[in-house]
């Protein structure tokens, strides 16, 4: 990285436009395809920490393809985490919260696995189309641009996540 000349992603205005420009939707990509917000603006961080590392190394036709790829993996890697994490919760399971009933803090559980289950069922196309429109408040004109689909597959994808939460919902009718 002590390269005299310094050039390409090496400068810091050149590096930080690259930022500005792919930080939101690396995050946004993220968070549609593994639904956890926190997650997403880490491993968007750590993204870019490592293409900062590696920017001598990194043309910058190829940084964009470089950061999506590193934060897909570290994702990954961090629902492998987690999955171990929750085995050992639920096999060691000694909770004592707060001062909240008991049947509360069950109720609030059940629900909320309730939901990530639901989420997690949702076909991977429509959860990203679904929570760019929920989320973001995309129109489904904007969702299609950015997905290089048609208006009309973005309502079908919209409609049926919905169809699919409200499968394991009926009682929020």
């Amino acid at each position: 990285m002590e390269n005299p000349k310094n050039t390409g992603l090496c400068k810091e205005t050149i590096f930080s436009d690259f930022f500005k420009k792919h930080a939101k939707p690396l995050r946004n990509h993220l968070l549609y395809k593994f639904g956890n917000q926190d997650q997403a603006e880490d491993l968007t961080q750590e993204a870019f920490i490592k293409l900062w590392q590696n920017c001598s190394e990194v043309p910058i036709e190829k940084a964009k393809s470089y950061i999506y790829t590193i934060a897909t993996n570290s994702s990954l890697n961090v629902i492998a985490h987690e999955k171990v994490k929750l085995n050992y919760k639920n096999n060691n399971s000694h909770s004592d919260r707060s001062n909240q009933s008991p049947e509360f803090i069950l109720e609030e559980q059940q629900f909320k696995d309730k939901l990530l289950i639901a989420i997690e069922k949702i076909n991977e196309n429509q959860r990203v189309a679904f929570l760019m429109h929920r989320i973001d408040g995309k129109k489904y004109a904007e969702i299609a641009e950015e997905l290089n689909i048609s208006v009309k597959a973005v309502e079908k994808r919209i409609h049926l996540a919905l169809l699919e939460l409200r499968k394991e919902f009926d009682y929020f009718k």
